[in-house]
């Protein structure tokens, strides 16, 4: 066993020594595309997403230096009849060529130095391996030089495949040699199928864009802007979740509020393993994305002098979905053209869930809200430091009672947002609040279509554990009394259901007349509701 060749099961051990959600099905889609035009499988998700398991577990499955069998007997790979055939006849099949460009970086005394690095530590491997070998001048040729001794192929596993190309962003000759690095053994089909059984990459990032083409572009790529068949294995499911939580003896319900919310298609919710797998260990919901250095970059990304971006980031962080057009977008951290690019790097990031049908992004969940609110408040730009005061005074305002300047900031930010969002209804209505509302985040957690008495309320501000302000509960109206809005959330007891957590409540109703003569189209009116 090696570092790089065969690096053997150890890895994958010491993840089965531990709680593991059985992700081991993941093995039959790249069984699936071995020895075929397919074999090159791309896999990029957010960071602490589970990648290292998934190659692990690859290396650990492949890797013929070793015998893993006792490893996944009890694994669904095992056991699932139509992945039978395939997980028997690929087991400890192939010598594995595994790559962790993060720890390679690390080994380096420089970048320029990762290219040759790669080289010369595989290829002394594989003299060790393979004393007959003839050491090429091109290492693509060692490596076909390789199989032929070894009369089987490699399985190569990348991990963490765009480290370079994110530690050296400002370095175009460090991207450009491993680039081409990448290039000689994955775009000459001819040798690329000589030497390659499959190829496994993942990581934060899709495949960088040289120019208008792929600087590798033989790789199937899936991401969480389109993940199709792997989007099982992005993250967590609510299903495993769930699980996780009976066994934990942990609260679904607050898993779900502080992990859940990214969405793929296929299989419903996605839940972010490493927050999870902390929450349920130490028994407390926080926010474990701060201990990833992914947390850091946030506040450089959206301070970038974009047109709109600043609003974008208000609707965000108010719950509204905001449009983004995710074409073009470059595959590094530097090439940036407008907002839709940061966006669509926030979607790789983590920071936001991205639904591929319509075309929309939000952010996910209360950990995700908290990096938000954290960043933008040191963002240095006028028009983002604005907002946040508006929005500050808007949340005070509401709890000293003030109506009138209520009615007044929401009556501002209708005019402002009016023609890009198109608010002609009530549910415009409640896009308008969630906007003026955005800096909630410090002192509350957002309900929508709260169940609540004999109905729904519209939005609940529910405060936090640490928080001494009183509960919000507002009632939007369109064409009718501001009166009928507190009206109906006494009618529908909505109160009540809010009893258990034993504070203050706030009553606000918020209505829009277009129709009206009066110069001021909105009105509110705040009525306190004591303990319960």
């Amino acid at each position: 066993m090696g570092n790089y060749l065969n690096p053997g099961n150890s890895g994958f051990t010491g993840i089965r020594n531990d709680t593991y959600v059985d992700k081991s099905e993941m093995i039959c889609l790249i069984n699936e595309t071995i020895e075929t035009p397919r074999r090159l499988t791309c896999v990029s998700r957010p960071r602490r997403f589970g990648k290292s398991f998934a190659a692990q577990m690859l290396c650990a499955y492949y890797d013929r230096s070793c015998d893993s069998s006792e490893l996944f007997k009890d694994l669904k790979i095992a056991t699932n009849q139509k992945c039978l055939d395939s997980y028997q006849k690929h087991l400890n099949k192939y010598d594995v060529i595994y790559l962790d460009m993060t720890a390679v970086i690390g080994a380096v005394r420089s970048k320029e130095d990762i290219v040759p690095f790669i080289v010369r530590n595989i290829t002394e491997e594989l003299e060790e391996a393979y004393p007959q070998i003839k050491v090429a001048e091109a290492f693509h040729d060692t490596l076909s030089n390789a199989a032929a001794l070894a009369g089987t192929k490699f399985i190569m596993i990348i991990d963490e495949w765009d480290a370079p190309i994110r530690e050296a962003k400002d370095n175009l000759k460090v991207q450009q040699s491993y680039l081409e690095f990448l290039r000689s053994l994955f775009k000459n089909s001819s040798m690329t199928a000589k030497v390659f059984a499959a190829a496994y990459m993942t990581g934060i990032l899709p495949i960088k864009k040289d120019g208008s083409q792929s600087a590798i572009s033989d790789f199937q790529e899936f991401s969480v802007i389109c993940p199709m068949e792997f989007a099982g294995y992005v993250g967590f499911t609510g299903e495993e979740v769930q699980k996780l939580c009976e066994q934990y003896n942990c609260d679904f319900s607050m898993m779900k509020l502080w992990y859940d919310g990214y969405r793929m298609e296929e299989v419903g919710s996605v839940y972010n393993p490493n927050s999870v797998m902390k929450a349920v260990r130490n028994n407390k919901f926080r926010s474990y994305w701060t201990e990833t250095s992914a947390a850091k970059s946030l506040m450089e990304y959206i301070s970038l002098d974009f047109d709109g971006l600043s609003k974008t980031m208000a609707e965000l962080l108010g719950g509204v979905e905001v449009d983004v057009d995710t074409n073009g977008f470059a595959n590094d951290l530097v090439a940036f053209r407008n907002r839709d690019d940061v966006l669509t790097l926030l979607i790789h990031l983590g920071y936001l869930s991205y639904d591929e049908e319509s075309k929309k992004v939000h952010i996910p969940n209360e950990e995700i809200r908290l990096e938000f609110a954290k960043s933008i408040r040191e963002v240095k730009r006028d028009e983002t430091i604005r907002r946040v005061r508006e929005s500050d005074q808007l949340i005070y305002d509401t709890i000293h009672g003030n109506a009138t300047a209520v009615a007044a900031q929401i009556e501002k930010i209708h005019a402002e947002e009016t023609a890009p969002l198109f608010y002609n209804n009530e549910q415009a209505l409640r896009s308008v609040i969630k906007l003026a509302y955005f800096a909630y985040k410090d002192h509350y957690l957002k309900f929508e279509e709260l169940p609540s008495g004999d109905g729904y309320a519209d939005l609940v501000y529910l405060p936090k554990k640490s928080s001494p302000l009183p509960a919000l509960v507002i009632e939007l109206k369109w064409n009718q009394s501001v009166e009928g809005a507190i009206a109906q959330i006494k009618e529908h007891k909505y109160p009540k259901a809010l009893s258990g957590y034993g504070g203050d409540i706030l009553l606000v109703g918020i209505a829009y007349d277009k129709d009206t003569k009066e110069k001021r189209k909105h009105t509110c009116v705040i009525e306190e509701v004591k303990r319960l």
